[in-house]
């Protein structure tokens, strides 16, 4: 594990660019988060009967899950890849790469033929699609958050990092409002639509992507020699400890997340129909709470550090376990929307605006985008189960084995968090300021 504050990068106060990046790196995963979340918010309320026979719903519900969870498991894949690639020869081309497939893949789910239309066919093309959607998105975030990050001055990077990590409920947001808006669409076109909107939201974020500058740290790394022959191969036998934390750390965000939004959504729209607007609702409003507290919470991680507020959101999760389902099972509306506005807008908010640079600093610059991208990309591919594993423990012994599931994964990240050491402390803290007023006395 490296400190916060290698000396690669010429300047602790940053690039020039520092905020063009922040924003183009924002801007891009919450495009990509609009797409990879529209599959799981319609594997929730259409494809069941979209893609699949109707003899079972309940078999229905778990096919469209597993399809889900087929994303998940190429995201380690395409992390690795990307990872590779962004520590081999730039951060920019994969940013760019990443969006361009992944926007193309979104599209054309929108243009899918359906079961009754293709039989067979049509789950087929789903899943592939499902596939390339998975490499695009585990290839985007580690490029993002590694060009925010190096961007950034010294004594901000906590809060620079959670500008792209603010993107993600950016994206849920704008997916989460655009299946509200189109529920009320005849047929097919109330799931089409949200697909196919995202065209304009892929072109607008390549163009903004494709006029980013390269890290600085990149850049000074290729200058001194010091970029690794096979970043993804190093990392793994020299980083396999912080990999490791890093999977245990994710763990929790992951299936925070897609317990409540995915699958709380799936099992309250099943039981009280009529609540599925609220819960869509719900879940846009929290993504707004939530873009707040992730910045909010990646700027606190620069005044306190990054370890306390990761523990104090891990032990929030596992208290708020069993009275989500206590408190959403008899459909109240009230209760349903404060119960998705805490565990998205607060829970799984504050573990995100934390994670953008405590992952990152596991890692050194030959090797960072790899080892985070590898990390981050298995627990969210173990996450993407999450869904699914909860329908199944439902249907086994009910609603407390949903709340088990997601207990088990937040005391999973707290022993993660316990077992990380500090990356920002005082000492570093204190040693980073420095260098800023230094440096900013030296320009003025």
């Amino acid at each position: 594990m490296t400190t916060t504050t290698p000396m690669t990068q010429k300047s602790a106060l940053g690039s020039k660019d520092r905020n063009k990046t922040a924003f183009a790196a924002a801007l891009g995963t919450s495009v990509e988060n609009y797409d990879f979340i529209a599959y799981g918010t319609a594997s929730a309320l259409y494809f069941s009967a979209a893609f699949f026979p109707q003899s079972d719903r309940f078999i229905g519900t778990l096919l469209a899950f597993a399809t889900l969870a087929v994303g998940f498991l190429m995201r380690p894949l395409g992390g690795a890849v990307g990872g590779y690639l962004a520590d081999k020869f730039g951060r920019k081309p994969v940013l760019v790469g990443a969006m361009l497939v992944m926007g193309g893949a979104t599209c054309l789910i929108g243009l899918l033929p359906t079961y009754a239309q293709v039989g067979v066919i049509a789950p087929v093309l789903l899943v592939i699609i499902r596939m390339i959607q998975g490499l695009a998105f585990g290839a985007e975030w580690g490029g993002a958050i590694t060009m925010t990050y190096e961007h950034a001055p010294w004594n901000r990077r906590g809060m620079y990092a959670a500008i792209p990590q603010a993107g993600n409920p950016l994206g849920i947001a704008l997916c989460s409002a655009m299946f509200l808006i189109c529920a009320r669409l005849e047929g097919d076109w109330a799931w089409r639509v949200p697909f196919l909107f995202s065209a304009v939201l892929v072109i607008v974020a390549l163009v903004v992507r494709s006029r980013l500058s390269e890290s600085p740290e990149f850049e000074a790394a290729k200058a001194e020699g010091q970029i690794e022959k096979n970043p993804f191969l190093t990392t793994l036998r020299r980083d396999w400890r912080s990999i490791l934390r890093v999977i245990a750390l994710r763990m929790v965000e992951s299936f925070a997340y897609y317990s409540t939004a995915t699958f709380l959504l799936s099992y309250l729209s099943q039981r009280f129909p009529d609540i599925r607007p609220t819960a869509l609702g719900s879940i846009t409003a929290a993504s707004i709470v939530a873009i707040v507290v992730t910045f909010a919470m990646g700027a606190l991680t620069d005044k306190v550090g990054r370890r306390p507020i990761y523990i104090v959101a891990c032990l929030a999760a596992i208290l708020f376990a069993f009275p989500m389902y206590l408190l959403t099972n008899d459909g109240t509306p009230a209760l349903v929307i404060a119960v998705f506005i805490f565990g998205i807008g607060i829970v799984h908010a504050s573990l995100t605006g934390v994670q953008g640079s405590l992952l990152t600093e596991q890692f050194g610059t030959s090797t960072r985008t790899s080892g985070a991208s590898l990390g981050y990309q298995v627990a969210a591919a173990i996450g993407g189960f999450a869904p699914l594993l909860a329908a199944l423990l439902v249907g086994w012994i009910g609603w407390p084995g949903a709340s088990l599931l997601y207990m088990m994964a937040a005391v999973i990240g707290l022993i993660g968090i316990l077992l990380t050491k500090e990356t920002y402390g005082r000492a570093e803290r204190t040693r980073v300021t420095a260098l800023v007023v230094a440096e900013k006395r030296k320009g003025a």
